[in-house]
C-alpha cells in the first residue's frame, strides 16, 4: 500500500437505538458523539436506522403486502388493452 493515500481506519461503535443493539467494528467513518464500550474505552458512535437486529429479513417479522389487490388492479387495467390488440 502506498503511504499517505488511504483514510485512517479506527474502532467505531454502530448503534441501532430501536433494537437496543450496538457493535464495535473498524471503520473510516467518524462522529462527534462518543460512547463508553464494555471494555472501558471510549469510541465514536454512529447511530443507524436499521441493523441486523431490526431488519425484517433477519428477524423474520416481514410485512405482508396486499398483493392480491395489486394483481387484480393490474389485470383489470390491462385486460381492456389486451382485448383491443389483434395479432
Amino acid at each position: 500500500m502506498k503511504p499517505g493515500i488511504h483514510p485512517r481506519c479506527h474502532p467505531v461503535v454502530y448503534r441501532d437505538k430501536e433494537a437496543d443493539f450496538a457493535f464495535l467494528t473498524r471503520s473510516t467513518a467518524t462522529s462527534d458523539q462518543t460512547i463508553e464500550w464494555t471494555d472501558g474505552n471510549t469510541y465514536p458512535v454512529i447511530d443507524v436506522q436499521i441493523s441486523s437486529a431490526s431488519h425484517p429479513f433477519w428477524t423474520g417479522r416481514q410485512r405482508l403486502l396486499d398483493t392480491a389487490g395489486r394483481v387484480e388492479k393490474f389485470r383489470h387495467k390491462y385486460a381492456r388493452s389486451r382485448a383491443t390488440i389483434r395479432i
